[in-house]
């Protein structure tokens, strides 16, 4: 059993196999239970590894003040690390996020300050804001997540290694959405350099460039996503560590008819990006399909950091997502 302060027991998240997806597509296709982790998402390896290289360079000391821009959980995780260190947080965030996010965070004492939805290039955006008033603050860091390798570097470190033991050294296919790109910069760095042989892939949300910038080589995107965190119209210092075999995308509705799938086959409450990411694990295995090929993906966090959105109907016709049967 792993026991330990707060921040000494992210990671080492259990594999869980989505038993009805396997069934339906011949293959073996499993989520990484990230949701699990302390604060509540996959975030928390980021934050961590954030914190800890900073502690380590001198960059973040006793008394100091964290500064981020966040869409919520590397937030959250940071929070919850500044709290257990003693460490004052501020973080900035788009205003459209979901409720349970701003929630979460007021309750863990965090200076909670939300800014306009803008495109990147505009200085009010949640990044840029963050930035600045780190540098204005004589005690600030800015943890800096898009930009910061040691994001990338915690994964490589943790979450590849874990996800190359609990498969045995068998895995054929990692599969992920990026945000930051930390997630699946570290793991498939990892991953192709144990084996060339296994497949890594993006899959991207309808708004974001990434999906555009694989195959065409230009960051480009069309229509809209109603999932957080994931999806981005440049590459970051993270990203920029992924490689890469293909990408895929995935629709909202696809997105969100899995979400639904999920809880009723697997008893998984789990949020948009996670189900947008099983979405791309079940492609892959209809690409597969009777193979039984190992396929690997992220659950990045719960459906009840989000439960006012994904499981109000109103919503739900607001946004024009449709549930449809896996």
């Amino acid at each position: 059993m792993k026991t330990g302060k707060l921040n000494e027991i992210v990671g080492e998240t259990p594999l869980i196999e989505l038993v009805s997806l396997s069934q339906k597509t011949g293959c073996r296709i499993f989520g990484k239970a990230e949701f699990l982790n302390p604060g509540g998402s996959v975030k928390d390896r980021a934050a961590l590894g954030i914190v800890q290289k900073a502690e380590r360079e001198g960059r973040l000391r006793p008394g100091m003040r964290i500064y981020e821009g966040t869409a919520g959980n590397t937030g959250i995780g940071l929070a919850t690390i500044a709290a257990q260190k003693s460490y004052s947080c501020t973080i900035v965030m788009p205003n459209n996020q979901a409720l349970e996010k701003y929630q979460a965070l007021e309750a863990l004492g965090v200076t909670l300050i939300k800014v306009d939805a803008v495109p990147f290039s505009n200085p009010n955006h949640f990044y840029h804001r963050a930035q600045a008033l780190s540098q204005a603050d004589p005690q600030g860091f800015w943890a800096n997540q898009f930009e910061n390798l040691a994001n990338a570097e915690m994964h490589f470190d943790s979450t590849g290694p874990e996800i190359w033991q609990q498969t045995e050294q068998k895995i054929d296919i990692f599969i992920c959405a990026s945000g930051t790109g930390g997630t699946i910069g570290g793991i498939t760095k990892f991953l192709k350099e144990r084996s060339k042989n296994i497949q890594t892939i993006l899959v991207d949300p309808a708004g974001s460039g990434l999906h555009n910038w694989f195959h065409h080589g230009e960051i480009k995107s069309q229509g809209s996503s109603v999932t957080e965190g994931i999806g981005i119209m440049r590459l970051t210092a993270n990203m920029k560590q992924a490689v890469l075999d293909d990408s895929i995308q995935v629709s909202d509705d696809q997105m969100i008819s899995m979400l639904y799938h999920l809880a009723k086959h697997e008893g998984l409450l789990l949020g948009p990006s996670a189900a947008l990411n099983a979405y791309g694990a079940y492609q892959m295995g209809l690409r597969h399909q009777g193979s039984e090929k190992i396929i690997v993906t992220v659950l990045c966090d719960s459906a009840l950091r989000y439960q006012s959105r994904v499981f109000n109907a109103d919503w739900l016709r607001e946004k024009n997502l449709n549930i449809q049967k896996i």
